[in-house]
């Protein structure tokens, strides 16, 4: 029989970022915790500790998990069933990757939400020393919530830091006073995505390419005007290529080629690497080269040119 699916409740963050206080408050709190059987993952040991005797209920089971290697199918399966767990927190360890609690889940636990938590103090400290690390808490987070905030402190670094990673997580401040705030900085694109031809800068692209995958109803029947550069292979069905920049997310180890499937009668024209400027429209409909729906671009207009002064693109 299919095992019943678990929802997880996912918490980041660096040491001292508040992930214990705030796990705390949110088992204390009826609304979240209503009496399900919960096993409470805890991946990173600080100053606080938890209080049971506090949560709602008596209904949680504490694991810690101190070694990355513990975390196997089997050891989360095991913990799971052994109290017939129905729900899963985790404070999940700020130095691990995501990726390694990602692959190590079962396959019936599914993430229900996501949540960072940052200390404002430090947070500039982890992002100019560990940039991969903060972009790997805040690339899959819903709510970001920055701690320890000073009434009157320039908000604009924080939210330019978020935004540069994901457009669509909600970020908090909270202040030292015990007050919260939503940010609420306007952040339009740099691009209008309803005039007649979409013109992207140089500069604009990976957040051109990050909004068409992210809002693709949004973009289908627009017609669309960048730079980029060509990959074409003999594997590609005829009259097709992949135009796009190489993207750099969160520092130079980590730059990905991100691209879009072009239709053009000239493709054969083509070499792998060509600069072109590409005029197309934009229609969103399944392809076996993307294996889902994406963008596939119609070519209006395809201009041999040369490289851009920085040929690799970033969200900043």
């Amino acid at each position: 029989m299919k095992k019943k699916e678990i929802p997880v409740y996912l918490f980041t963050g660096f040491l001292e970022s508040g992930k214990t206080k705030f796990i705390q408050e949110t088992l204390e709190d009826e609304r979240f915790n209503t009496g399900e059987k919960m096993l409470l993952l805890v991946c990173e040991e600080g100053e606080d500790e938890y209080d049971p005797s506090s949560f709602w209920g008596q209904n949680v089971h504490i694991r810690v998990v101190e070694d990355k290697e513990a975390l196997t199918e089997e050891n989360l399966n095991a913990w799971a069933e052994k109290i017939h767990a129905e729900r899963v927190v985790v404070e999940y360890n700020g130095m691990w990757l995501l990726n390694d609690f990602f692959e190590a889940m079962p396959e019936n636990w599914s993430v229900f939400q996501v949540i960072c938590l940052a200390d404002a103090t430090t947070f500039m400290t982890y992002n100019a020393n560990m940039r991969s690390l903060v972009f790997d808490k805040l690339n899959v987070c819903e709510l970001v919530a920055f701690n320890r905030f000073k009434k009157g402190a320039d908000k604009m670094p924080y939210h330019q830091i978020v935004r540069g990673i994901s457009r669509r997580c909600d970020i908090v401040y909270d202040y030292e006073d015990g007050t919260s705030e939503f940010d609420d900085i306007e952040d339009p694109l740099p691009f209008d995505v309803d005039a007649d031809i979409i013109e992207v800068e140089d500069r604009d692209f990976a957040l051109l390419y990050r909004d068409i995958m992210e809002n693709m109803k949004s973009y289908n029947g627009k017609k669309v005007k960048f730079r980029g550069i060509c990959a074409v292979n003999p594997k590609f069905p005829e009259n097709t290529f992949v135009c796009g920049r190489h993207i750099m997310t969160c520092c130079a180890d980590d730059i990905t080629f991100c691209g879009m499937l072009v239709k053009w009668d000239g493709s054969h024209m083509l070499n792998n690497a060509d600069w072109v400027r590409l005029t197309a429209s934009i229609e969103i409909k399944f392809n076996k080269l993307y294996g889902r729906k994406g963008p596939v671009l119609t070519a209006i207009e395809v201009v041999k040119t040369s490289a851009p002064e920085d040929p690799v693109a970033t969200f900043y």
